[in-house]
């Protein structure tokens, strides 16, 4: 286990970057399961960096830079498969009601446009919270495991 905190971190990222592609296909086009790959990132993440020796100071702002740079492959994942779609809204005659996405508004122009806000923006920001979110709660229990040890 401790071999796979000592990989380079290209090579991490690059690991990272087919696993995401792959999620991106498996949820074709909706990144529902890369918002969960956020939860084991934000752990490696932070186990990493708390095996690097770095101060906790370095370690919060690595794992910010680290889970933004994660949630922006999402969003650009997501720019290239919604980006064409969204040119619907400039056709008058676009049939937005057979689409296909889920009608979670009145009017189904509307709906499409809450949609296309959702899958580009929102959902890699829901990745980004669940990097974080799990990083820290592995800080905490590294913490507190170091607090046991000690006491």
């Amino acid at each position: 286990m401790n071999k796979l905190f000592k990989i380079n971190k290209k090579t991490a990222f690059v690991v990272y970057i087919i696993i995401d592609t792959f999620l991106v296909g498996m949820g074709m086009g909706v990144p529902f399961f890369c918002i969960l790959l956020g939860f084991p990132v934000g752990w490696y993440i932070a186990e990493r960096l708390t095996l690097s020796g770095n101060n906790s100071k370095n370690i919060i702002s690595d794992i910010l830079k680290y889970s933004i740079y994660t949630s922006l492959f999402t969003f650009m994942w997501m720019v290239v498969i919604w980006g064409q779609v969204s040119m619907m809204l400039l056709d008058p005659g676009a049939d937005f009601a057979n689409f296909g996405i889920p009608m979670i508004l009145y009017d189904p122009k509307i709906s499409f446009v809450g949609w296309i806000i959702l899958m580009v923006f929102i959902s890699p920001f829901l990745q980004l919270l669940t990097t974080i979110f799990a990083s820290n709660v592995t800080l905490w229990r590294i913490s507190k495991k170091m607090d046991e040890g000690n006491g």
